[in-house]
């Protein structure tokens, strides 16, 4: 089969590999027709990761079964499946809590696992012509007859819609709530989408990219435009000077400033700036334990210089950690189906897995109107 293999820094290709195939009675083997370019998977392509030569990349995912183990007993061939970018066996303490993003059975030694991703267990990605789904009964949502009609949507359920959901869960936003998100990227505008479902009363975005900040704009969120720096000034005008009553954060470690110099603790300063006194804050942006390529010092053992202080004297409260897809997919699917939410608006870009390369390279570029790219294998 065709898949996107990462080799080094900047170098991915698409090239032959094995076919995925059935490794376990509780597999299915599922057909990609849709699978996206994930902000995350950045982090690997710029070498930025441990992530071994030779992975297949492909977290987000979504496509029709074409073959069962013999344990399987939900799931039948010919099902359109979205499969959440967790994998996670359904049984273990955690799962058993709703926790899924933090699986103890699947990534032995570790908590969580998920497809093609450094440190996330040993699966290959859905970036390919084919996937491995492990314990498919538990981890594949099986999509509404509009499957196909609606792929585009129901593809943003692997990971993206439900992950900006979290953010909101984490920061505890409410009907009416003010909430300023960090970061216009696919994640952050589906922070503010999700806030808006809510009914949050003021939905601030901060970004330097004009293009995403148009987007977010588009869905009722106001734009903050911080090609000047100027982003705390800005929310605290508008909220009074009392800051938002929550605040997501959607960047991650490798955060930049207006000048676009690496400032791996600012997003998550702003945040305590610009947020209430008691106010919440939720953060899904991706912070690792370790990052060899960072420039600061503390950056490189996975640390950061926080305002604790401040922080606390605020009597904030705050939620981190990658999404528990399963906790949202389900209910967020129900609303795509009924016409209440249509997370594809952000996909600026559809094009042939053979492609994957050229996307990379812009997306990672961040050039303008490269937001969302869905990959096509059957293209």
């Amino acid at each position: 089969m065709k898949a996107v293999v990462y080799k080094g820094p900047r170098d991915i290709s698409v090239s032959k590999v094995p076919d995925a195939k059935i490794e376990r009675p509780t597999d299915v083997l599922v057909k990609i027709t849709s699978t996206n370019i994930c902000g995350s998977d950045l982090h690997m392509y710029e070498g930025r990761t441990d992530v071994e030569s030779g992975k297949i990349l492909g977290h987000e995912n979504l496509g029709v079964v074409i073959e069962t183990g013999n344990a399987v007993d939900r799931i039948k061939v010919g099902d359109h499946v979205c499969m959440p970018f967790n994998i996670s066996c359904g049984f273990c303490e955690n799962c058993e809590r709703g926790l899924t993003g933090f699986c103890l059975t699947t990534n032995p030694g570790n908590a969580g696992a998920a497809y093609g991703y450094a440190g996330m267990g040993p699966y290959s990605g859905g970036q390919a012509e084919y996937l491995r789904v492990p314990y498919a009964d538990f981890n594949c949502l099986v999509l509404p007859p509009d499957a196909e009609e609606k792929e585009n949507d129901y593809v943003m359920l692997s990971d993206i819609f439900p992950t900006g959901y979290h953010a909101t869960e984490l920061a505890g936003v409410r009907m009416g709530d003010s909430v300023v998100i960090y970061g216009a990227g696919p994640v952050g505008l589906m922070a503010a989408y999700s806030a808006t479902i809510k009914g949050a009363g003021m939905v601030m975005i901060v970004d330097t990219h004009k293009d995403r900040l148009a987007l977010a704009e588009k869905i009722g969120a106001i734009p903050i435009d911080n090609s000047d720096g100027s982003c705390v000034d800005q929310i605290l005008d508008l909220t009074g000077g009392q800051g938002a009553d929550r605040g997501c954060e959607c960047v991650g470690y490798q955060c930049c400033d207006h000048k676009g110099h690496e400032v791996p603790n600012l997003t998550m300063n702003n945040l305590v700036r610009t947020v209430r006194a008691t106010g919440g804050i939720g953060i899904v942006g991706v912070f690792m334990p370790e990052d060899p390529g960072a420039k600061d010092k503390l950056a490189k053992h996975g640390q950061i210089a926080f305002d604790f202080g401040q922080f606390f004297t605020k009597g904030q409260h705050m939620g981190t950690g990658q999404a528990n897809v399963k906790a949202y997919n389900r209910k967020l699917c129900s609303l795509i189906a009924a016409g209440k939410a249509s997370p594809s608006f952000i996909i600026s870009h559809e094009l042939p897995l053979a492609e994957a390369p050229e996307a990379y390279e812009n997306f990672d570029a961040r050039n303008e109107g490269w937001t969302k790219v869905v990959l096509k294998p059957e293209a």
